[in-house]
C-alpha cells in the first residue's frame, strides 16, 4: 500500500495544501484556541510557536504501539510546546518548558529523510496540532526527494476538522488521544472545557479520512485510526463514556490503546484527584468497561494483562 502523500505529490495537492496551510499562519486559527496572531511575522499565541517549528528530539522509538514499532522502530519527531498544556504532562519540559531547537522546513524535511534512512517503518509526528503548516511544507520537500513511509499524526485530540481537512490524502495514520469526557475535568487540566466536544468531532473526521486500522502482512500499520486513552485515577478520564462513544459513533473495530502509566507529573498536584497514580484495580475496571462497551481491538498489552 503506497503512502497517501505520494499520490498527493504527483497530482500537486501536497504542494497546494502546504501553501494554503502556511497562508493560514498569518491569522492563525488552526486549532481551537483560535488566537488570530500573525505567526509568519513572528507573533506567538497560546502555543508560543512562530513561523518555524521547534523540535525537541527525533529518533527511532520502540515504545510506541506494536503496529507502529515493528522491528525497526517508529520514526518519532517530538515537537516542542503544545496547544493543550495539560498540567500533568509526562513531557512537561518539552511542552510547558518549550525545550527544543527551532528548525526550518528544509531542516525538518532532512530529519524525516534521515529517519527513513535509519529503517523506521513510519514518520510519527508527536504533538503536531500547532505545526500542521510546517509539517506539510517539510513533507512536500521530503516527498520530492524520496520519502515514502507512512505518516502518523500523533495528537492530543484537540484538533479542528477544518485543519484536519488539510491533511486528508496526506496523513496515513491518525493516533489521537481522547483524554477527558467531562468538560470540567478538561477545564481544570488544560483550560479547555470544550475538549470533549472538539475531540469527538476530530475523531469522526479522522476516521472518515482513513477508516479502521489496516496492517500489512508483517503486522505493521499502513493506514487507519489508533485511539489512545490514558486511564486517570478516580475515573476522571470518563473511560466508559469514551469507549461507548468510540464503539457506537466511530467503530467497534477501532484499535484502542488503554494506557496505565499515569503518574502525577508537572503540576498534577494542583488538580484534586490527580495526586496519585492509577491503581491496578482502576486499570482492570477500565479494560472491563472498554470490553463491555463493545471495543474489540484493544492494544495487545492491555488485552494480555487483563482480558479474562
Amino acid at each position: 500500500m503506497e503512502a497517501a502523500y505520494r499520490i498527493a505529490l504527483q497530482d500537486g495537492r501536497l504542494a497546494r495544501r502546504a501553501a494554503e496551510a502556511l497562508e493560514r499562519l498569518a491569522d492563525c486559527r488552526l486549532c481551537p484556541r483560535r488566537c488570530g496572531v500573525d505567526r509568519r511575522a513572528g507573533e506567538r499565541g497560546f502555543c508560543r510557536t512562530g513561523r518555524n517549528a521547534r523540535v525537541a528530539s527525533a529518533h527511532p522509538h520502540f515504545g510506541e504501539e506494536a503496529p507502529l514499532v515493528g522491528e525497526r522502530g517508529s520514526g518519532t519527531v517530538f515537537f516542542s510546546s503544545c496547544n493543550l498544556f495539560c498540567l500533568f504532562c509526562q513531557n512537561f519540559e518539552i511542552s510547558h518548558g518549550n525545550e527544543g531547537e527551532e528548525v526550518s522546513d528544509e531542516r525538518l524535511a532532512g530529519i524525516l529523510l534521515a529517519l527513513q534512512a535509519m529503517g523506521c517503518h513510519n514518520i510519527n509526528f508527536v504533538t503536531p496540532s500547532h505545526v500542521v503548516p510546517q509539517i506539510l511544507a517539510a513533507v512536500a520537500l521530503a516527498a520530492d526527494r524520496g520519502l515514502e513511509v507512512p505518516l502518523v499524526f500523533n495528537t492530543g485530540g484537540y484538533d479542528l476538522p477544518e485543519t484536519l481537512a488539510l491533511l486528508e490524502g496526506i496523513v496515513d495514520i491518525y493516533m489521537p488521544d481522547f483524554k477527558f469526557w467531562d468538560p470540567e475535568v478538561a477545564r481544570r487540566s488544560c483550560q479547555a472545557p470544550d475538549y470533549p466536544e472538539v475531540a469527538r468531532a476530530a475523531l469522526k473526521e479522522m476516521h472518515r479520512q482513513v477508516g479502521d486500522l489496516v496492517l500489512d502482512e508483517r503486522g505493521i500499520a499502513r493506514r487507519g485510526l489508533i485511539v489512545r486513552h490514558l486511564v486517570l485515577p478516580g475515573g476522571l478520564a470518563g473511560t466508559r463514556e469514551v469507549m461507548r462513544f468510540i464503539a457506537r459513533e466511530i467503530s467497534p473495530r477501532t484499535y484502542v490503546n488503554l494506557m496505565s502509566q499515569y503518574r502525577p507529573c508537572g503540576r498534577a498536584s494542583e488538580i484534586e484527584g490527580l495526586e496519585r497514580p492509577v491503581s491496578v484495580a482502576e486499570f482492570r475496571r477500565a479494560v472491563e468497561e472498554a470490553q463491555a462497551e463493545g471495543i474489540t481491538r484493544l492494544d495487545r498489552l492491555a488485552a494480555r494483562v487483563w482480558r479474562p
